[in-house]
């Protein structure tokens, strides 16, 4: 009988009213009937979830579900001959009250270990799935970057940490009469006015309206307010609005689970239903577009308000009232300016005051051009500020709008930058507004068209950050149970954006250094087919559409195209043609922003690229891998998150060495299909980092991994299902760094570990089954060991390995199970 029908008759209840009987009646079973009530109790609500959720579960835990459920039919049973059983037959009791212990250790097994394995599966799931994923900085960073020192008090660590300062002294700056009469504004919007359902923030790109309604969700006031049920929502320019839609649904009716997996429940049409009374909730949409979008994404409820944010002034009958963001005051622009420009709020006595306030003057009150120029003209000379002056000056566009004139003054801070850092930074453009931007995908594009290495790499990010042209985000789980190592993205203001468009596509189309969408659209720019007749000259070619066929697209010629990002939203994906005419390609970048992963067509036109080096394949169906119809003989690094990869994997088909003969770094991510590897990843021996994360049923490592001598990092990152690492790991004689933190089946570490003389790190927090380790005396050996991270249950046991270790430091993990960070 499955799970989801055990549940749905009466026999869970029924099990429960016996047990209560027990519990009052017999002395020997009282106390396993109350601890299996509670273990039943807790149960029964995520029972229901899955019941009515609708979706299918995987085999395996159906199958474990299935089990489960036999167990607690039988448990129901034993109740019953319990309750029969007569109070003067000792011997049968004392049979029965073991029985009844065996039971509860049983469920409690379950709810402890599988149970909770399902759990933090599906929360790692729905994660991603909100499409504000984290992208995890691969373990290569602490062994190929230590001259960098990434880490705790590394340049990009401190460069986050510096950033997060600037920006709560910039709004401490910033929040003065302008912030403090916005938020008073709008709090008497959404709190103090019932008949208000929707209430918006309007103003220029640039202005602060993202700022202002961040304030307001964090004031403590409206948080009460809305007993903190608040939802912050960025719509764009090219949303989906099917995934918002579950969002908002999801969050209302608090099934957040379906919120962020499925849509099958969610209200068709435009929303505007009426409905009953619920709890109080503030919904903020920010960065609203058009009006078709805002309509599909409200709803008439009496206790439910929409906090709409965007440049443009919608209909009162959609949005009831507006707040108009007002533009800084002169002694406001300048402390923020100064901030920037100097580290303080006045100007220094060493600067030319009048020189200071006419460029402030230039910046017309906008906080984004205050902050943006103030940094590009940080610890410059005179005669640069004096220059960056009439520059501005001179910066009048022909249109007089005010986001022209935004675009025209912010393009000073870019012109001054060294020449690659320029470059690095126009290359944001080529990514969809308001979405994070891999960190792994940034740094592997620089350094493939721009001839830098990875330091290099993230030097150049740091200053751009250093100059708030972009925001390094650090992961709220960092430091905590559930992050190994820094999980930090790149995010980046869309007027920022707007202005990395305007630079580069200035010029003739076939001449641009980018060729970009700046936004989603059904088909390709009719710009690039008029111009088809001559080869294009981008050595970055960026598309973003929705779905694709092999006849939406036209033949077009890049020789010199280096880069290819193809971002997209739909089930199916026909690969562009015109990649047989990428013959200098070295980076492909393929993400499906969609809420399902999408077939790819065509996959064969790779065969062809040469000089391919890096792939990063993000929510598709990677098709089978069959030697003779994909061979790309220079690829490094290939990386898969969110994809269905299982059948690509068939073990009787695939030929990894053949396929990858060069393959260095394999990272495969949140891939909820993978089984098992196949034996010939042991063959590729010039593997350096084996990443396999978040992927809940992996259940076996292949026999050979000691075959990869060259491997430095095994990431095997909440993998549920895995029970056992092969005894041949220890042959990893370059191995630096060993992650199995969640693996909360792997029963222990085997004793051939001891033999990983190159070993520094080990992360294995979570690893409840693990409670002890191999010898004393093995584990001695392990001269090169600098750091353990694991649980309190274990510590005791790495702790002696100190006192003949100086250089090792243990660890021990803090247990943190709070999904605050689910709200992104």
């Amino acid at each position: 009988m499955a799970f989801n029908d055990f549940f749905a008759g009466e026999i869970a209840t029924e099990l429960l009213k016996q047990l209560l009987s027990i519990s009052r009646k017999s002395c020997l079973c009282k106390s396993s009937a109350d601890n299996l009530i509670t273990s039943i109790e807790e149960l029964l609500p995520i029972i229901n979830e899955i019941k009515y959720s609708g979706v299918e579960l995987s085999a395996i835990r159906q199958s474990q579900l299935d089990r489960f459920s036999e167990t607690l039919r039988g448990g129901l049973e034993l109740a019953r001959k319990v309750l029969a059983s007569g109070r003067w037959n000792v011997y049968k009791n004392l049979q029965l009250a073991r029985k009844m212990e065996r039971l509860e250790k049983q469920v409690s097994r379950f709810v402890s270990g599988p149970m909770q394995a399902h759990l933090l599966a599906d929360v790692h799931h729905m994660r991603f799935e909100t499409m504000e994923r984290f992208d995890r900085l691969e373990g290569r960073l602490e062994q190929r970057l230590n001259s960098m020192k990434i880490g705790a008090g590394g340049w990009v660590e401190e460069a986050v940490k510096r950033m997060e300062v600037e920006e709560e002294a910039s709004l401490g700056i910033f929040n003065g009469v302008g912030l403090d009469l916005g938020k008073s504004k709008v709090k008497k919007m959404i709190i103090g006015r019932d008949d208000l359902n929707v209430v918006g923030i309007c103003g220029i790109g640039g202005s602060g309206k993202t700022t202002l309604a961040n304030e307001i969700c964090r004031d403590n006031q409206v948080r009460s307010y809305f007993n903190n049920r608040i939802l912050f929502l960025t719509v764009s320019q090219s949303p989906d609005l099917q995934q918002l839609r579950a969002r908002i649904w999801g969050f209302l009716t608090g099934n957040e689970a379906m919120g962020y997996t499925n849509n099958l429940f969610v209200p068709q049409g435009k929303l505007q239903c009426e409905w009953g009374s619920g709890p109080r909730t503030l919904v903020v949409l920010d960065d609203v577009w058009s009006l078709s979008a805002l309509e599909q994404l409200i709803f008439r409820i009496p206790t439910y308000k929409t906090l709409v944010v965007s440049r443009f002034k919608f209909p009162t009958p959609v949005v009831n009232e507006v707040y108009n963001v007002e533009l800084l005051r002169e002694d406001e622009s300048l402390s923020l300016f100064c901030h920037s420009a100097f580290g303080q709020k006045w100007i220094p006595p060493t600067a030319n005051e009048t020189l200071v306030k006419q460029i402030v003057h230039e910046c017309k009150g906008l906080p984004l051009a205050l902050k943006v120029i103030g940094a590009s003209l940080r610890d410059q000379p005179e005669m640069y500020w004096a220059s960056a002056k009439k520059r501005l000056l001179r910066g009048e566009p022909i249109c007089e709008s005010h986001e022209n004139k935004l675009l025209e003054r912010m393009a000073i801070s870019v012109e001054y930058l060294n020449k690659k850092v320029k470059e690095c930074f126009l290359d944001l453009g080529s990514f969809p507004e308001d979405k994070k931007i891999p960190l792994d995908v940034l740094i592997n594009m620089w350094v493939e068209i721009h001839d830098i290495d990875e330091e290099e790499a993230f030097a150049i990010l740091v200053e751009l950050s250093d100059k708030n042209l972009l925001t390094l985000v650090k992961d709220p789980r960092v430091g905590d149970a559930y992050s190994s190592y820094y999980e930090i993205c790149v995010t980046q203001h869309d007027v920022l954006r707007d202005l990395a468009l305007h630079l580069s596509n200035q010029g003739d189309v076939n001449e641009r250094k980018r060729l970009l969408m700046p936004r989603r659209d059904t088909e390709l720019p009719r710009e690039w087919e008029r111009n088809t007749d001559q080869p294009f000259n981008a050595q970055i070619v960026s598309v973003h559409t929705g779905e694709m066929r092999e006849m939406d697209w036209f033949r077009m010629e890049f020789r010199k195209a280096e880069v290819l990002i193809l971002n997209f939203s739909s089930n199916e994906y026909f690969l562009p043609p015109f990649i047989d005419d990428m013959p200098k390609l070295r980076a492909l970048i393929v993400i499906n922003y969609g809420t399902n992963e999408a077939i790819l067509e065509n996959f064969s036109v790779l065969t062809n690229l040469a000089n391919l080096r890096s792939l990063w394949l993000e929510k598709t169906w990677v098709p089978q891998l069959t030697n003779p119809t994909v061979h790309m003989k220079n690829l490094r690094k290939l990386s898969m998150v969110l994809c269905k990869v299982n059948n690509s994997f068939n073990p009787s088909v695939i030929d990894l060495p053949l396929i990858f003969p060069r393959l260095s770094e394999l990272i495969i991510d949140h891939c909820h299909d993978l089984i098992k590897l196949p034996s010939s990843i042991c063959e590729v021996n010039s593997l350096q980092n084996l990443s396999i994360t978040n992927c809940h049923r992996l259940c076996e490592l292949p026999a050979d991994l000691g075959m990869l001598k060259k491997l430095q990092v095994l990431r095997l990152y909440a993998c549920p299902e895995l029970k056992m690492l092969p005894p041949r790991i220890g042959e990893l004689i370059g191995l630096k760094y060993l992650d199995i933190s969640q693996c909360f089946n792997l029963r222990c570490l085997p004793r051939e570990i001891a033999r990983l003389a190159s070993l520094e790190k080990i992360d294995m927090r979570e690893c409840s089954q693990i409670v002890s380790l191999p010898p004393r005396t093995a584990l001695s050996n392990m001269k090169s060991l600098r750091r353990i991270i694991c649980d309190d249950e274990v510590s005791w046991q790495w702790r002696y390995l100190e006192k003949t270790n100086p250089n090792l430091h243990v660890q021990v993990a803090e247990k943190c199970y709070s999904l605050d960070w689910l709200d992104g």
